[in-house]
């Protein structure tokens, strides 16, 4: 059974700065393709950013870019994503995913993730 488990929320002010962890666990995790989404309060979920199996990284928008880095440690089956200059609009509540297929490419819609971790929590006050 896959899982996955994120770790690294929490409250922060703004211009501070957050790590994410997702572990995963159940199958091999060096060959997916791996995702971060979030959900803010009454908002749809939203692509974050992406790594594909050999380490590319997609990123919604030039300003996650800018402030954001996903990675990947294959030894530790996690993904990360740093997240800094945090704004109060980037609160919400976000979420690690992967595929069921491997090799594949980053996908942006979360139609294209087949796991799902349960969520951590960003709060980021002005």
């Amino acid at each position: 059974q896959v899982q996955l488990v994120e770790s690294g929320g929490g409250l922060v002010q703004a211009g501070g700065s957050l790590r994410l962890s997702c572990v995963v666990s159940g199958r091999t995790f060096g060959r997916y393709v791996m995702g971060w989404f979030r959900q803010a309060p009454g908002k749809e979920r939203e692509f974050v950013a992406g790594i594909s199996w050999t380490g590319i990284s997609t990123y919604a928008t030039d300003s996650m870019k800018g402030r954001f880095t996903i990675s990947r440690d294959n030894a530790k089956n996690t993904v990360y994503l740093q997240m800094n200059s945090l704004k109060p609009e980037d609160t919400a509540a976000y979420y690690c995913a992967a595929p069921k297929a491997p090799n594949g490419r980053v996908g942006l819609t979360g139609a294209e993730y087949d796991y799902w971790g349960q969520g951590t929590q960003v709060t980021v006050s002005s």
